[in-house]
């Protein structure tokens, strides 16, 4: 065997014996917010070979997070009115997202107009087909500030 083939073979086997994480791709998604309580999106579509989504919340209001803060937060369909109702229900320090609640997939913390945050989530969370939502979790936002999410 050549010199060429077994430097090619030691290659395959080198990917092959290669972590899982060698192979993530980050699929990156904007999303904006504003003083009229609302989501620039109503649908975020993440692709199924995604193996980590890093999202920007952007608030492009003008008003601070005290008075008309905003946050992204993920979870089942089947959830998010019970999820949003003991979020609303924390104090602003919390971000409005209960710690350590299994019902959330992936939050972000409160901005106010003019700021932005990223953050990155594992869409091992997710299943193809899944009935997700997303939605902003400071209190008397979620009935208007929600859209879907849809893996695959």
């Amino acid at each position: 065997m050549s010199s060429k083939h077994m430097v090619t073979l030691l290659i395959v086997a080198l990917l092959a014996l290669s972590p899982p994480q060698a192979f993530a791709k980050t699929c990156n998604v904007a999303i904006g917010s504003n003083d009229a309580m609302q989501f620039d999106k109503q649908e975020i579509r993440i692709a199924a070979d995604c193996t980590q989504v890093k999202l920007t919340l952007r608030h492009t209001g003008a008003l601070p997070a005290e008075v008309m803060g905003h946050n992204w937060v993920l979870t089942t369909t089947a959830n998010l009115e019970a999820l949003a109702t003991a979020a609303g229900k924390l104090p602003a320090s919390s971000d409005h997202v209960p710690k350590g609640d299994a019902r959330v997939l992936a939050a972000s913390k409160v901005v106010g107009g003019g700021q932005s945050t990223t953050f990155t989530f594992s869409t091992s969370v997710l299943r193809k087909g899944g009935d997700y939502s997303f939605f902003c979790s400071v209190p008397g936002n979620w009935t208007m500030m929600k859209g879907k999410l849809v893996f695959g």
